[in-house]
């Protein structure tokens, strides 16, 4: 039994501990017998990118949502039909698979057309004229015939049944070579149209023709089919061996491709009112049939978060997926699920010193190159354990993971923050998203930024273009308040830049009577543990 895959991943903005951990987890969970792979939600910041490079660890791929889309309901896979069958094949299909509607593909299964019951039964109630377009062997399958005489694969003509009698026959109906013969067993209009060039001839009743007249149609080059039918039925039943394409419906189709969301493709079936629609693939190639009544039964993709545990910073559709687990270490936010789940959350530095323990309680061995990701992850966010988020789990964690990755942590990870740090190529958006995070307070839209470096100079002489970059992300994503932090490694503090609409509550949040844009706070190097908090607090208040 195949097993469902599981996608890891940490928050929109991704970071090192972020990324490094959505790896790590996904390592430990293959190794422990599940289908995971690491994903991110959106690019790798330049210290990330070195991390990767570094331990030659290949960047996670994209994830764009984990909305429900079509492929993950649970439609009607295989359910098509090809243009070359006959309506009748068709029809017995339809009655075989309980539907009233099929798609319809050419040889190379691509969408061609749709075709239902109602087209069915409108061509054999309402059209008058009789015109057979098929196949020889259609019209054998469909008439329970026998292969008298074929010298066509294709047949196309109009139908005639011959009713009259004999004399008003020969002498008044015309035959031509578009002329298709129902006919019973009369051995004089027999020899009369196998005599002419027609098209086909359909015996009916079972009779066996004499040689004489075998001979006479292969002369001619005549088509002939025989039918246990009488003249009647088969007369009733000469338009079903028509093929598909005669009837099928061509315009207007609406068809959904797999990956679409399930919800949008909802909202434009409500507006069109249509019961069933074909399912393709990004080639047009038909995969099935999706009914209305197929929508509840769907699967959920399954998600393990990291560094997280909020919707707003999590995947797009997060509320459409099923979370199995968490892993973080941050304040416990608003995400809710339907059942019990593992649950991680610790006060450390990183969630890859969570992860770290993980290891040792699972026995796992950490490779090389996973060690050198975990380490990143909480060098990164400790600022090389120097934060006031540290702990002595992390602090103890750091050496053992740097001896088998086999690098120094500190020169090391003064290496990572230096390549982080370069603004080479960047505008001052992109140095404001490197390190991001959403925050909900009731209804108001927070947005906290951080850039930690060893030379603020960069930012600072350039402070007035970061502010308006500031004011032109909070009106574009409606943030209430959009702060930004420019971390000094070095002197172990950072400088403030925000919203002017912002400023009372961040004046009132650090206790600064007039609190300029790019002041700086010393000791402050903490997002998790001396801003929020505060800013919170400045809010309730």
């Amino acid at each position: 039994m195949q097993k469902d895959k599981i996608f890891i991943f940490g928050h929109r903005k991704p970071d090192t501990d972020s990324v490094t951990a959505a790896i790590s987890l996904s390592y430990l969970k293959n190794q422990l017998g599940l289908d995971t792979e690491p994903k991110i939600l959106s690019d790798t910041n330049p210290e990330t990118k070195f991390v990767l490079d570094y331990f030659k660890v290949q960047e996670p791929k994209y994830l764009n949502d984990v909305k429900v889309e079509i492929k993950d309901v649970n439609y009607h896979k295989d359910y098509f039909i090809e243009e070359h069958n006959s309506v009748y094949k068709c029809y017995l299909k339809m009655c075989e698979l309980g539907v009233t509607m099929l798609p319809v593909v050419d040889d190379k299964q691509k969408l061609v057309g749709m075709v239902g019951m109602k087209n069915i039964a409108k061509e054999e109630i309402y059209n008058d004229d009789k015109y057979l377009d098929s196949s020889y062997n259609n019209i054998i399958e469909t008439l329970d015939g026998k292969e008298i005489c074929k010298f066509d694969d294709t047949l196309s003509g109009n139908v005639l049944v011959a009713s009259y009698d004999t004399e008003t026959f020969i002498s008044q109906v015309k035959l031509t070579e578009n002329t298709v013969l129902i006919v019973g067993n009369r051995q004089d209009i027999l020899k009369h149209v196998l005599n002419n060039k027609l098209k086909l001839v359909i015996v009916t009743g079972g009779f066996e023709l004499d040689k004489q007249l075998v001979e006479l149609a292969q002369k001619n080059k005549i088509n002939i089919i025989s039918t246990k039918f009488d003249t009647f039925k088969t007369a009733n039943m000469v338009s079903l061996c028509n093929n598909l394409k005669t009837i099928m419906m061509t315009d207007d189709i609406i068809k959904f491709n797999e990956s679409d969301e399930l919800n949008a493709s909802l909202d434009i079936a409500n507006k069109v009112k249509y019961t069933n629609y074909p399912v393709v693939d990004n080639h047009d190639k038909c995969l099935g049939m999706l009914r209305l009544s197929n929508v509840t039964d769907h699967k959920r993709k399954k998600c393990i978060l990291v560094d997280h545990n909020t919707a707003l910073q999590s995947a797009v559709g997060i509320e459409e997926a099923e979370i199995i687990e968490v892993i973080d270490h941050h304040n416990i936010g608003g995400i809710g699920t339907t059942m019990p789940i593992n649950f991680r959350n610790m006060p450390v530095g990183s969630t890859c010193t969570i992860l770290y323990l993980l290891y040792k309680e699972n026995n796992v061995e950490i490779p090389k190159n996973i060690a050198g990701l975990m380490l990143s992850g909480i060098l990164s966010d400790t600022l090389i354990l120097t934060s006031p988020t540290t702990t002595d789990i992390d602090r103890e964690t750091v050496p053992v993971l740097a001896q088998i990755a086999g690098v120094d942590y500190k020169t090391y990870g003064k290496e990572m923050i230096k390549a982080g740090a370069s603004l080479e190529g960047k505008t001052e958006e992109d140095v404001i998203y490197t390190d991001f995070k959403n925050y909900p307070y009731n209804n108001l839209k927070l947005g906290i930024g951080q850039f930690s470096t060893v030379s603020v100079d960069d930012i600072i002489d350039n402070k007035e273009n970061y502010i308006k970059a500031i004011e032109q992300i909070c009106a574009k994503e409606e943030y209430y308040l959009v702060s930004f932090f420019v971390t000094d490694v070095i002197e172990n503090g950072s400088y403030l830049f925000f919203n002017e609409s912002a400023k009372e509550i961040l004046s009132k949040a650090f206790n600064i009577e007039n609190l300029e844009q790019g002041t700086y706070l010393p000791g402050v190097v903490s997002r998790k543990k001396q801003v929020i908090p505060v800013i919170l607090n400045a809010l309730e208040n």
